[in-house]
């Protein structure tokens, strides 16, 4: 195991979510390393932003570490730009459906990002793509099948308007992922950052830029709530 690491091996007992890896500014070995000790310890790796030629070496690493009987290789989502390993785990339909927006196919990386990172523990979700409000009958039409869901995360670039429209018409929790999609002063997504917090949608949250990840995340301490996993996990301690 890479001595530079740390994993943090209790979070499921602490939080019920498994450790995120930030696959970006590390190298293919820190990866590997990091990986195999997850597996060692029973836990599914998850790996953010990892391009195809990253994990095509960490599998190559692993596969030269594991041998030829060793376990099946990680899976690349190259569309969420994440490794997973093991498989992602069956279903729980005690957490019910979560619903990931997106204003247009640009924000389908971020959009697939939260869905992986959801699908890792255990959440199903739905994705409802191309709803921006450009087009505002399109999301209109939706709202019928959108008010099944538990939790709304919505990807939006440009100004960002997608989740406060949401949060005005729907009464689930609503989660906006600001993208970094646009012309001139959206300025890498920090138009759509700061009209979303700026909202006047009473009780929308919001993310930081591009960060898939921890929308999912924030859905899923709702979902737990709303099961009683968290009382449960508080009086087990750490």
């Amino acid at each position: 195991m890479n001595e530079d690491a740390r994993l943090d091996l209790g979070r499921r007992q602490r939080l019920g979510m498994v450790e995120a890896v930030w696959g970006e500014h590390k190298s293919a070995e820190q990866i590997t390393a990091v990986m195999l000790g997850l597996r060692q310890a029973g836990e599914l790796a998850l790996v953010t932003r990892v391009s195809a030629e990253k994990a095509a070496a960490v599998e190559r690493l692993l596969a030269d570490q594991l041998g030829s009987g060793g376990a099946d290789p990680p899976q690349h989502h190259p569309l969420a730009r994440c490794l997973t390993w093991p498989p992602p785990p069956p279903a729980d339909p005690a957490f019910g459906r979560v619903a990931v927006l997106s204003g247009g196919s640009s924000d389908l990386a971020v959009a697939s990002e939260a869905r992986l990172a959801l699908a890792c523990h255990g959440v199903a979700s739905d994705l409802v793509l191309d709803v921006g409000v450009a087009g505002l009958h399109r999301l209109l039409a939706e709202l019928e099948g959108l008010r099944r869901a538990r939790v709304l995360i919505a990807c939006a670039g440009m100004e960002g308007a997608l989740p406060t429209v949401l949060a005005g018409l729907l009464p689930q929790p609503v989660i906006g992922v600001p993208v970094a999609v646009g012309y001139g002063v959206s300025a890498g997504g920090q138009a759509a950052l700061m009209g979303m917090l700026a909202s006047c949608a009473p009780g929308l949250t919001v993310v930081n830029i591009e960060n898939g990840y921890g929308a999912a995340m924030a859905a899923l301490r709702i979902l737990q709530l709303a099961n009683g996993v968290a009382s449960a996990a508080r009086e087990q301690g750490p």
